[in-house]
């Protein structure tokens, strides 16, 4: 099955515990005001893949030692058939993994979504592409309600354990604030080169690291959230 997407990263640090594999799934109708990743709205930009070459990055992430999966957007939940098949491939291979079935002590690997809807909203096929997921984020970014909370970008959002690893995983973080980074900054080889920042910001912390950047010689010539 094909799959539009934005961009895939290893190691993600701030969108879930752990290092994780990151997948960006391109087009999104929600268009939140404030959205820090406009670039992923437009359903026809992006990169058309296949599943499975996506699932051999997840692979490929186990073998590197990753703590999970994060799925995001975009809006994942609009194409929620290859968002099923995707899960169902990574929960398959997550368990025939050395990490799953290995060192004692060691955190189970979950699967992670990010979504803009509300739980309420989902239709029978996008709760049915949730099927393998251990969490997920649900709720409109709202510009408005600025939050501390771990991984969330707004007051309003929730995170929801939808699986006893999920549960495990995530119980102990749904009131949690942040108390490290929450912004993680790479540099692309493109040339020019692309400076890609993965994460929930606070409020002005964007205009923060673009005054960073500009003391430290990188001008950004556009901006993803902005419009």
């Amino acid at each position: 099955m094909e799959v539009r997407i934005s961009g895939v990263h290893y190691p993600l640090e701030t969108l879930g515990p752990g290092r994780r594999l990151g997948v960006w799934f391109q087009g999104c109708s929600l268009a939140c005001a404030g959205c820090m990743s406009r670039h992923t709205w437009d359903t026809r930009g992006g990169t058309p893949v296949q599943v499975p070459d996506v699932l051999a990055r997840w692979e490929a992430a186990l073998a590197a030692g990753a703590a999970g999966l994060t799925v995001s957007g975009g809006e994942p939940l609009q194409q929620a058939d290859a968002l099923a098949e995707l899960l169902a491939g990574a929960d398959r291979l997550r368990g025939a993994s050395r990490r799953e079935r290995g060192a004692a002590g060691a955190a189970p690997v979950d699967l992670l979504v990010y979504t803009g809807y509300e739980f309420e909203e989902l239709t029978p096929g996008q709760r049915h592409a949730l099927s393998y997921a251990d969490a997920v984020v649900t709720g409109r970014f709202r510009v408005a309600e600025p939050t501390r909370l771990v991984w969330r970008g707004s007051a309003n959002q929730r995170i929801r354990p939808l699986t006893p690893r999920g549960a495990v995983r995530y119980g102990p973080h749904l009131a949690r604030e942040t108390d490290g980074a929450r912004l993680q900054v790479e540099t692309g080889t493109e040339s020019p080169a692309a400076v890609r920042v993965y994460g929930v910001p606070l409020r002005g912390e964007m205009t923060w690291m673009e005054r960073r950047l500009k003391e430290s010689g990188v001008t950004l010539s556009e901006r993803s959230w902005r419009p």
